[in-house]
C-alpha cells in the first residue's frame, strides 16, 4: 500500500456509503490525530483503539441522523498525497464549502484544523477536506 491515509479515508467513505455502524482500520499516529479531530468535530460518534498484534486498530463508530439516517459525513477527500504534496501558508488557507467543512493540515503544531492553524498563525500539509 502506497498511501495509508488515503486507503484510511477510502475505509471510512465505503463504511459511510455500504451504511455500516463501525469501521475498523489499521492504527497509526496520523490516522489516530485525524480520528480524533473528526470526533471532535462531530464527524464521528467515537473511536477505540483496539490494541493487537502485529498492529493495533481503529475502531470507529460512524454517525448517522435519527430520524432521515443521513451520514454525518457528505464527502471525505483526500487532497495531498504521496506524489504531489499539497503545502498552504496561512494567507492562502483553504476554506471547504465556505467555512461549513473542515480542512485537516499537518503542520509544526500537530495534526489541526484550518481555523486552529489560522488561529495559531501556522500552515502546513493539506491532509483532506471533510464536510
Amino acid at each position: 500500500m502506497t498511501d495509508p491515509i488515503a486507503d484510511f479515508l477510502t475505509r471510512i467513505r465505503n463504511a459511510y456509503l455500504a451504511g455500516n455502524k463501525v469501521v475498523e482500520a489499521p492504527a497509526s499516529k496520523m490516522k489516530l490525530a485525524i480520528t480524533k479531530i473528526l470526533c471532535e468535530k462531530g464527524y464521528i460518534l467515537s473511536y477505540k483503539v483496539v490494541e493487537a498484534q502485529p498492529q493495533n486498530t481503529i475502531k470507529i463508530a460512524l454517525k448517522y441522523h435519527p430520524q432521515t439516517k443521513m451520514a454525518a459525513i457528505k464527502k471525505i477527500e483526500r487532497v495531498s498525497s504521496p506524489g504531489l504534496r499539497r503545502y498552504t501558508d496561512v494567507k492562502e488557507m483553504p476554506r471547504v464549502l465556505n467555512g461549513l467543512g473542515i480542512a485537516i493540515l499537518s503542520t509544526s503544531k500537530g495534526v489541526i484544523t484550518d481555523k486552529e492553524a489560522k488561529d495559531l498563525n501556522v500552515g502546513g500539509e493539506v491532509i483532506c477536506y471533510v464536510y
